[in-house]
């Protein structure tokens, strides 16, 4: 962030929603609290019940495959080929991974070395489960006996021994196992004591890519994008049962103690199978999109849920509470959300706060779906307590478009949303928090082309009307629709409880061939007589809202269009380029791809003044709350009133504050690494929100009173040690006065302070400096402040009157420091390295020796001329002078 030398208006960066989880594995620890997802090359762990980032692993390439561990203890390089997928045993003392050669190895964790290492498979490993297998079960001519005596490992005492059966804690045996699935469509069962592999499963087609093993079942399942699901018993290893499934499947496992099957696939819906019967328990449900497909599922018993990871990133839990009622034959429906994470929101095109008390913001995400999130505080909701409602975590999902939506907008009581898609629709969605309603109340057709610009009323009811009292239950009157056919059509909404509102649909009141050009943005002002739409055809158009008639068109754009604003109906006069200007009938503001943003006054549609900061398109412009955020809501506050300001957002990833009357830039604001296409602000705290392609939403926080009340502190505060500094020198406080004139960064104070020193007439004995005191300042001073002195030795030094104060303080800094101590200094990036301050001193000290040796080489010239007047008065010494006859030479 930047900001002018005079401080008038500054933002932080508050709460920032950023992406988790843009692809690869993902791994639940066993109590379902810490998710642990990939983020490019690296590995993140987040707190899910708080939303809090506890850690971040980075790898050095991208990763593909995880498992939860919390401490990274060892890098291990296992194949030569990329590994593909990998699993860690119920113990956690094994890692099994499988790589693009075919070749699958188990390591030691604790050791870091291979303990197995299986070849079997022609392709790659997509697929690996540890499972174990009671001694008892082993069939016949499958001895558990390892043939052959381990050797010793004494370095690492405590690992597991595979070698031998291990008891599982009821005085039973049980031997390891590992099954690994290829693309080969082979499943093969390897023997950790044996080391090899005892079975090889041949039924599936194609790629293997889930396996699972259920102790209370005996059987392993395996899931193939052969669209199958097949059950193998694991005494024999041969098939009970095949499923055909239908779809290609993904992932697939057990719950509840064997009872049931899981599998996720292709289709992207959950479905859930008996075990005994294979039979689908689920009701049929519709196939979503193609990127909407289930990637991976994950089982968590502490949770009692299922996990399912889908290839848009999002991540979301079900509840398996329903299972519990599955009697023979009968059919449940869906399994229930009981929770839903983003794992990236991908590119932000649009955002708005919702709600009443803003507690929510939703989000138009380069999909067809609308997204909610929490941006509650405790201190404004009472959702923010429960568990996963922390701040940025996702509340609710609108679905019901067909195609990426462009644009939205909310009324004035943040009850009613509005959306256009690219499917040549808008609708209109009511949003009851208290409920936890989120509905489509009506959907409007009728434009040839997409949607790219949507516009509500933004001016409240009459206080103590029906509509200003229930806001749910009244809609808002009209919207308006601008689309890529070049038309902008309004729209009357009729209430539900209005009879004639069901039976047909909603039908444009008026269209209008508005521009050109594709229309980008729609904007209404503050009492709803008039709206204005702007194009890529760079103009801007003013229209009666009743009639839909042109009222005038604002013209001086070099390019599009892409964002307009009516100003707040308490906005003052601003002053323009031509002096001050009249607000009466209004003011607009607009943003163009021509990197400018324009004040327009709608008296007579002229351009007052114009904005030039932005090194690329500027796609959103806002007006700022005219008032200064509230920080007690008990405490009166006075002078609220601030400057007219406006914010703007820019392809080139940068949110900018203008004051209106001077047109400078306030202050800049950076944390986008794409362009910004969202910006909306927060009237009651001025927080601005800001969304880019970079897939993070940034809160930005005004802190301009706290920044004022900072520096008039800290002013009071110099003040207050610029006097101290007075005190100390008068009173010949030396300690003090150095070290706060090296803290108040004052060299002038701290060079006449050292003048007087060195000028102390007679010095004190014994002192290197003139005065003992200072010796010893001199000789106690901290790191920091030795290279700070150091620094204003070298500025000093380069003047021919300071330099022989300089080299008195230099050569007591010598004195009193041996060269290990002076070698070691760190400059901190302040002024150079050591090696910098130590050039500059040379410099300037051999410069001023060279002029002391010239000056004593003219010394000789005087002493000669002297000595040969002296001469010439002897010879003459008998001559009688006169008073006022001869020159006077005085020596």
């Amino acid at each position: 962030m930047g900001s002018r030398a005079s401080v008038t208006t500054t933002f932080a960066p508050g709460h920032v929603i950023q992406p988790i989880y843009t692809g690869g594995d993902v791994a639940l620890e066993a109590e379902g609290q810490i998710l642990v997802t990939c983020l490019g090359e690296d590995a993140l762990l987040t707190d899910l019940s708080s939303g809090k980032l506890l850690a971040r692993l980075e790898g050095r390439s991208e990763g593909t495959s995880i498992e939860l561990n919390p401490v990274l203890q060892r890098t291990l390089k296992p194949h030569t080929t990329p590994v593909i997928t990998a699993t860690i045993d119920q113990t956690g003392t094994l890692l099994a991974t499988g790589g693009a050669d075919g070749i699958v190895k188990v390591w030691d964790i604790r050791g870091g070395y291979v303990s197995h290492t299986f070849r079997g498979h022609t392709g790659v490993i997509t697929a690996l489960h540890f499972f174990q297998i009671s001694a008892t079960k082993i069939p016949v001519g499958i001895s558990p006996q390892h043939k052959r005596k381990p050797p010793q490992r004494s370095d690492h005492e405590g690992a597991m021994d595979l070698d031998q059966p291990q008891s599982d804690g009821n005085s039973q045996s049980v031997v390891f196992r590992l099954a690994s699935g290829g693309e080969d469509g082979k499943i093969r069962i390897w023997d950790l004591s044996q080391r090899k592999s005892i079975s090889i499963l041949d039924s599936h087609v194609s790629v293997v890519r889930a396996l699972d093993f259920s102790s209370e079942k005996n059987a392993l399942v395996s899931a193939s994008r052969d669209k199958t699901l097949i059950l193998w018993d694991a005494h024999s290893w041969k098939v009970r049962k095949v499923v055909p499934v239908l779809e290609g499947l993904e992932t697939a496992g057990f719950v509840m103690d064997g009872s049931f099957m899981f599998t996720g696939g292709e289709n992207g819906v959950l479905r859930i199978w008996e075990t005994e019967t294979g039979r689908e328990v689920t009701q049929e449900q519709d196939v979503r999109g193609e990127g909407d497909g289930i990637m991976h599922i994950l089982y968590n018993i502490s949770l009692d849920s299922l996990l399912c990871i889908h290839a848009d990133q999002s991540l979301i839990f079900h509840s398996l509470a329903s299972l519990s009622s599955v009697t023979h034959g009968s059919l449940i429906g869906p399994l229930s959300v009981i929770r839903r994470i983003s794992g990236t929101h991908d590119e932000i095109i649009d955002l708005a706060y919702v709600t009443p008390d803003r507690s929510l913001l939703a989000l138009a995400t380069n999909s067809e779906d609308i997204r909610l999130t929490s941006v509650a505080t405790k201190a404004n909701d009472t959702h923010s307590g429960e568990a996963g409602q922390y701040f940025g975590a996702d509340v609710a999902l609108l679905q019901g478009h067909e195609e990426i939506i462009i644009c939205l907008d909310v009324d004035w009581s943040g009850c009613w949303l509005v959306t256009g898609a690219k499917d040549n629709t808008a609708r209109l969605w009511r949003i009851d928090r208290k409920n936890e309603v989120y509905e489509s109340f009506a959907i409007f057709t009728g434009h040839a082309e997409s949607l790219g610009a949507i516009s509500l009323p933004g001016g409240s009811p009459v206080a103590g009307s029906a509509a200003h009292a229930d806001p749910l239950s009244h809609p808002p009157p009209f919207l308006l629709t601008g689309s890529q056919d070049k038309t902008v059509k309004r729209w009357n909404i009729l209430s539900k409880q209005n009879p004639k509102s069901d039976k047909k649909a909603p039908r444009a009141l008026y269209t209008r061939k508005a521009h050109d050009k594709d229309i980008n943005a729609l904007a209404i002002n503050h009492n709803s007589t008039v709206f204005a739409s702007a194009s890529q055809d760079r103009t801007v158009k003013i229209w009666s809202t009743e009639e839909g008639e042109v009222q005038g068109v604002l013209r001086g754009h070099r390019r599009g269009v892409w964002s307009v604003k009516f100003a707040p109906k308490e906005t003052p006069p601003i002053t323009g380029d031509n002096g001050l200007a009249s607000s009466n009938r209004g003011l607009i503001l607009t943003g163009s791809g021509d990197k400018t943003i324009k004040v327009w006054s709608l008296t007579d549609y002229s351009c007052l003044r114009t904005l030039e900061g932005h090194t690329n398109s500027v796609l959103k412009v806002l007006w700022m709350p005219n008032h200064q955020p509230r920080e007690d809501n008990d405490a009166p506050k006075q002078n609220t009133k601030r400057a007219v300001q406006i914010a703007s957002a820019g392809g080139d990833g940068l949110v900018k504050i203008w004051d209106v009357n001077s047109g400078e830039c306030d202050c800049t604001l950076d944390n986008h690494t794409d362009r910004v296409w969202a910006l909306v602000v927060n009237p009651e705290d001025n927080t601005l929100v800001s969304g880019g392609g970079d897939s993070v939403v940034t809160f930005w926080e005004d802190t301009t009173s706290t920044t004022i009340a900072a520096i008039a502190a800290a002013s009071t505060a110099r003040v207050e040690q610029e006097q101290e500094l007075q005190n100390y020198i008068q009173r010949g406080s030396y300690r003090e006065a150095i070290a706060l004139a090296l803290q108040l960064n004052h060299p002038a104070r701290l060079l006449a302070l050292f003048t007087k020193v060195v000028s102390t007439t007679p010095p004190e004995k014994d002192s290197l400096s003139g005065v003992l005191a200072v010796d010893q300042v001199l000789a106690t001073l901290a790191d920091e402040q030795l290279f700070t002195l150091l620094l204003r030795l070298r500025d000093w030094n380069t003047n021919a009157r300071t330099a022989p104060v300089t080299q008195r303080i230099l050569w007591v800094l010598v004195k009193s420091y041996p060269a290990s101590r002076l070698s070691g200094l760190k400059g901190r990036g302040r002024g150079g390295g050591l090696k910098e301050v130590l050039d500059g001193l040379k410099a300037y000290t051999e410069r001023h020796y060279k002029r002391m040796e010239e000056l004593v080489d003219e010394s000789y010239l005087v002493d000669y001329t002297l000595r040969e007047m002296e001469e010439v008065g002897f010879v003459n010494e008998g001559l009688e002078v006169r008073e006022g006859e001869a020159d006077v030479i005085m020596v």
